[in-house]
């Protein structure tokens, strides 16, 4: 029988954290072609906060990189977030009058998301931060294969999803999901397999509290 890889062990041992957030409501209500412009509007700002965070989060993960090969593609994470997502924000936020000022991002379950993520980054190690990234991007993937093959009406929602299925961004689910295990099969002390492990499902929880939150 095949050895169970580092990723595999993460996603079985999170499995329920992980299904609960893809079949979260804002998941749900996308596919169904339900979700309101007034929570779409909200997550797209808390998103957008987000996406900055991400950007420092990435950063950290080139400094604590071992390889360059690491850091080559890490830093090119890093450009893609600030010229192509924050771009989408942008243009978002102009041609729907978005003024995100106007949106309160401190609220808990925002501020609890970028600030622990960002947390990981800082004090953790570099497979800490892989694993937290592993956990965001493998479950935007996850879900975002299946609402892409739903009708969604706005065009905006539409081209976000489909920014999450396309193969620059099934490559990056991918290489976090292989550093993972190429570091597990170098063989890795259990209590770090176990800590990894857990800050996957913190930061899914997070994740969760986060989708919550447009709602709220």
């Amino acid at each position: 029988m095949a050895t169970e890889t580092l990723s595999e062990r993460i996603l079985r041992e999170n499995a329920g954290v992980l299904e609960e957030m893809i079949n979260h409501r804002f998941v749900v209500d996308i596919k169904n072609d339900v979700l309101s412009n007034t929570v779409f509007e909200r997550y797209l700002v808390y998103e957008g906060a987000f996406v900055d965070t991400a950007i420092s989060i990435f950063a950290f993960s080139v400094a604590k990189a071992q390889t360059i090969e690491q850091k080559r593609w890490l830093a090119a994470v890093v450009i893609a977030l600030a010229n192509d997502q924050m771009a989408y924000f942008e243009r978002t936020f102009a041609s729907r009058r978005i003024d995100p000022s106007s949106f309160d991002t401190s609220i808990p379950a925002v501020k609890n998301f970028c600030s622990g993520m960002l947390a990981i980054a800082k004090d953790g190690e570099f497979l800490d931060i892989i694993a937290a990234m592993f956990a965001a991007e493998w479950m935007y993937w996850t879900w975002s294969k299946e609402a892409s093959a739903c009708n969604i009406s706005d065009p905006l929602l539409k081209e976000w999803v489909a920014m999450h299925v396309d193969q620059a961004f099934a490559d990056q689910a991918t290489w976090l999901k292989d550093q993972l295990d190429m570091a597990g099969e170098q063989g890795l002390p259990e209590g770090l397999c176990v800590r990894l492990s857990s800050i996957f499902g913190y930061a899914m929880q997070l994740e969760i509290d986060f989708h919550d939150a447009p709602y709220l």
